[in-house]
């Protein structure tokens, strides 16, 4: 996801503030930065674009994934649905809250399916971590009734769809909390980085004293600040917020560049009698980070994820068999396989997670390419690509 294609004059400049005029760490020091608040200004910038009440800076996505879980409540042997294919982060910050990782079906969106949710849930259930896949959105109407009819905190793992929307509401908000990531492949990037965002004040409230030790953040001395809970740090630096300020004030532009690109290579590959393409609920609302098609069985697929390598198509992946981002793939995860003792080895009625079964999920996943959508390409590049793209099908 193409942040970083867009680096400029914008990013050295904020940077560069922080540098000669302000602090690098995020809290007090008012004496020092010179009324620079990176961070504060970043987060009242997401707070509008994304129209939320509340949005809360963190070092990380994974940190604001499990931020996110421990100030909705969600810990100690509580369950959480996540789908099978996502980025293995979404797993990881569930253990390491002392919950338990509940895998269910996911649909042609890509995303959980409701009756993946509903199959799933059990007296334990308490949380959803929908992901948004790849830039789009599941279905989240139905989802989200789900989520109401079972009294489940809706958490959005919104990582990597920044800049999407469903039905004119972004992608995030939706939920009772929402998180995005920053890191140096991410729609925008503060070089590493993440948020929580949410309109709950208890969440928020949670959320930004758990990153920070515990810290209410009243007043102006930090030595003097309550403690009202314990937490860890998961603190940004304003300089990573001075990046991720200049790549967010970007982020309706990248947005546009990625849909048009998209498109152009949609209409054309359109007309290839065996390609259907992924079902998206809202697809006025894509951020358009991917373009991902499916094939009519698992060794098409396969054939052609090579042929477009071969032609020169570069940026397809089939995550069928990549280590990071399906199930199947994820061994640690499957045999709880940690440098210390993991929470959930407590847990004597825990899941057996080498027995895991998702057909469906593995029935779609085995035929699907997504394809990486790039800021920096000319229209002649373009041009090129759909014809190397009609060369692989050829």
């Amino acid at each position: 996801m193409p942040g970083f294609e867009l680096f400029g004059p914008e990013e050295k400049q904020e940077v560069a503030d922080v540098m000669e005029n302000g602090f690098t760490f995020r809290y007090n020091f008012d004496h020092m930065r010179n009324d620079r608040w990176k961070t504060r200004e970043m987060e009242q910038l997401l707070c509008e674009k994304m129209n939320v009440k509340h949005a809360h800076l963190l070092s990380s996505g994974t940190a604001a994934l499990q931020t996110a879980l421990a100030a909705a409540g969600i810990g100690a042997g509580d369950e959480v649905i996540v789908p099978p294919f996502t980025f293995v982060a979404s797993v990881e910050a569930v253990f390491m809250a002392g919950a338990v990782p509940i895998f269910a079906e996911i649909d042609e969106t890509l995303c959980l399916s409701p009756e993946g949710i509903e199959a799933a849930i059990t007296p334990r259930t308490r949380a959803v971590n929908l992901v948004h896949m790849c830039g789009s959105m599941g279905k989240l109407d139905e989802i989200k009734a789900v989520c109401e009819k079972h009294d489940l905190v809706l958490l959005e793992d919104a990582c990597q769809a920044i800049g999407g929307t469903y039905k004119g509401q972004a992608l995030g908000t939706i939920g009772d909390v929402g998180c995005y990531s920053f890191d140096s492949v991410k729609t925008i990037t503060c070089g590493e980085g993440g948020a929580v965002i949410t309109n709950s004040e208890t969440i928020y409230n949670h959320a930004h004293m758990f990153s920070d030790h515990g810290h209410d953040h009243v007043g102006n001395d930090r030595g003097a600040e309550g403690h009202p809970i314990m937490g860890l740090n998961f603190r940004i630096s304003e300089m990573n917020s001075a990046m991720g300020l200049a790549q967010l004030r970007k982020l309706d532009t990248i947005i546009d560049i990625q849909r048009r690109n998209k498109r152009t290579i949609k209409t054309a590959m359109a007309d290839i009698s065996e390609v259907s393409f992924r079902e998206l609920p809202d697809a006025d609302g894509d951020s358009a980070g991917f373009l991902t098609f499916m094939m009519s069985s698992e060794e098409r697929t396969i054939e052609i994820n090579k042929k477009l390598a071969e032609n020169g198509v570069d940026g397809c992946f089939y995550w069928y068999v990549n280590n990071w981002h399906y199930l199947s793939n994820w061994k640690h995860i499957q045999e709880l396989k940690s440098c210390s003792a993991l929470p959930i080895t407590l847990i004597e009625n825990r899941p057996d997670y080498t027995k895991v079964s998702v057909p469906k999920s593995d029935a779609i996943m085995s035929k699907t390419i997504s394809m990486l959508i790039k800021l920096s390409w000319t229209e002649e590049e373009i041009a090129q690509r759909i014809e190397n793209i009609k060369k692989a099908f050829s």
